[in-house]
């Protein structure tokens, strides 16, 4: 007993010293986006770096509730937890605001909420209660679906709103269910449906299913013994088929035009060169002009507030999507590796403890904050160098935003609070 109470809130305070230091920083990044060369108050709500101190200060502050609540509560209310974040999704139908053409909104006065921020920390937690429930087997094929379902109804939910970038991220969770052992046939499904739907997008669904049956006829040269017609041969095919409809219908009505043009940009699938010449003035110019900032800041960057197309606004969304171009241009590589140097270190200190973790649900619920910073961390500095397509992703604890500032925190610190318990889980 007197052992337990010694252990009692051992909290992690290299993950807490890090989430500061990346939070402030990003706060100076989106302060030097923002202000314009005219400086002023740090407290003014009508300027988006002061909206974003009020929204570290609430992010603060629900760390420590978060602290405050008991251990159990997270896991005991999972599955709660998540039906009122698809009810919160369901809603934005309803009562949802347009921004930017994605419905993904809540109005608040002058604020608003991003639902899907927060249902990331929701289908962690489920989907860490699920894997870890004793009668849960992923050997079994239903306990195999359900998994899947958990992370895919919402990230549907959210591909409705038009919100492409998010169901992305959702994604990351299939790392979470392939590390509690998924078998890796349903990897090799996973690739087969993106080269699906690359051939699809490209040649059309008639080379699609001409590519479905081919493999069905290849498949002997890949498994032992004769070839022999199964029905799972035949329901692939039409499965396929149906895919290939469905990419097709999607790619065509469900995405809107710019973000066709930036998708058929990085796959090259573009071959007008006029259409190419001039999609890469209007549908590159944010790609273009962060490059230029990133590569104009040099070894040490220009300095603090000294970033001239920061300064001068060349960036568009500089302090959202695009923050890590400011950090590139007044900090130059030497901040721009230390930014990385400490997400990295940020998840692989998370990966450490999650494997120290006791709980099932603890390790898990760790793993799925891994996969979700990573992806996020991934995506968004390829996006603003040009590796991956704009596709409307924040870098964590920097980009401008209380919804993402917020649902970062809250998934880091429900971790946290339950790492700050490991030794009591015997």
């Amino acid at each position: 007993m007197r052992l337990a109470r010694q252990h009692k809130n051992k909290f992690d305070f290299l993950s807490i010293g890090i989430y500061i230091f990346l939070v402030g920083f990003g706060w100076v990044n989106i302060y030097a986006a923002t202000v314009g060369g005219n400086v002023g108050s740090i407290f003014d709500l009508s300027q988006p770096y002061g909206k974003q101190l009020l929204f570290i200060g609430l992010s603060l502050f629900m760390a420590g509730v978060i602290f405050a609540i008991d251990t159990k509560f997270y896991e005991r209310f999972a599955s709660i937890i998540y039906l009122v974040g698809l009810v919160l999704l369901v809603g934005l139908f309803l009562f949802g605001k347009e921004i930017n053409g994605a419905k993904s909104w809540y109005a608040i006065g002058s604020f608003t909420l991003q639902p899907s921020e927060f249902v990331k920390v929701t289908v962690c937690l489920a989907l860490a209660k699920y894997l870890s429930d004793m009668q849960t087997s992923i050997v079994r094929p239903l306990d195999q679906m359900n998994s899947i379902l958990l992370v895919l109804i919402p990230s549907f939910l959210i591909l409705l709103q038009n919100d492409a970038g998010s169901t992305l991220v959702f994604l990351s969770f299939f790392f979470v269910i392939f590390r509690e052992g998924l078998p890796n046939l349903h990897l090799y499904i996973l690739v087969f449906i993106a080269c699906l739907a690359l051939i699809t997008i490209k040649l059309g669904v008639i080379f699609a299913g001409g590519f479905a049956l081919t493999v069905m006829l290849l498949q002997p040269l890949f498994s032992k013994g004769r070839y022999k017609f199964k029905f799972w041969h035949f329901l692939t095919v039409i499965g396929s088929g149906i895919v290939a409809v469905l990419v097709r219908y999607f790619y065509a009505n469900i995405l809107q035009p710019h973000q066709r043009d930036r998708l058929d940009l990085w796959l090259g699938f573009e071959d007008d060169p006029e259409k190419l010449a001039s999609l890469r003035k209007t549908v590159l110019y944010n790609l273009n002009e962060s490059q230029k900032a990133i590569s104009s800041g040099g070894f040490s960057g220009k300095g603090f507030l000294q970033g001239t197309r920061t300064i001068g606004n060349f960036v568009p969304e500089q302090h959202t999507d695009y923050i890590f171009s400011t950090v590139g241009e007044e900090w130059g590589f030497l901040g721009s590796s230390l930014v990385v140097i400490l997400f990295m270190g940020l998840m692989l200190r998370v990966l450490y403890l999650a494997n120290l973790q006791k709980n099932p649900f603890s390790r898990i619920y760790g793993m799925g904050v891994v996969a979700v910073f990573f992806t996020h961390f991934t995506i968004n500095i390829g996006m603003v160098i040009g590796l991956f397509p704009t596709v409307g992703i924040p870098l964590p604890f920097f980009s401008y935003g209380g919804s993402s500032l917020w649902g970062f925190t809250i998934l880091l610190f429900i971790f946290l609070k339950l790492d700050s318990n490991r030794l009591n889980e015997w």
